[in-house]
């Protein structure tokens, strides 16, 4: 009898982790929102904190193109995420400067298994302007869509697209 009522806990001990399992799996090879805050890429996002969808089958840097918003964790705060555009990629030649300052000519190209990435509010932007290329190691996915404030969510796109005379 003693043993019929042990299956009990046995049995939502298991149910219990394999549900634990499809979340880690979900949160981490699937699709997470998240707050983007700061003033760093504005006017995409506010900085009072949207609440953006992000496509984490695209981790390291898989799929990722110049143009791309890409959540990352960053280098300098390794604690810390951040969501920028990608400027750049392996092979790429980019501007280290702000346009405009002094030094805004030299330029580098990428190395391999990195990207440059620049927010879209230079001024107020911490990015590979002042850490250097970005490892695609530390690339956590892609931002598909803003999806709060609830009359502001919309779909996320790349801006960038081929021209139809260079297709």
């Amino acid at each position: 009898m003693a043993f019929h009522f042990a299956r009990r806990p046995v049995r939502a001990t298991v149910s219990f982790v394999k549900a634990a399992c499809l979340v880690h799996l979900g949160i981490t090879y699937g699709y997470t929102i998240s707050p983007a805050q700061g003033p760093s890429m504005l006017p995409t996002f506010t900085v009072d904190g949207d609440w953006i969808l992000c496509d984490h089958t695209r981790r390291y840097g898989r799929g990722v193109s110049v143009g791309d918003l890409v959540v990352y964790r960053i280098p300098v705060f390794t604690n810390q995420w951040g969501v920028k555009r990608v400027t750049g990629m392996p092979g790429d030649y980019v501007s280290v400067g702000t346009p405009g300052d002094p030094g805004e000519e030299l330029m580098i190209q990428v190395p391999e298994g990195h990207c440059w990435i620049t927010g879209d509010n230079l001024p107020a932007s911490r990015d590979s302007r002042h850490f250097g290329p970005l490892p695609l190691a530390l690339v956590a996915g892609t931002t598909i869509a803003k999806v709060l404030p609830w009359n502001e969510r919309k779909w996320i796109k790349n801006g960038l697209e081929t021209p139809p005379e260079l297709d």
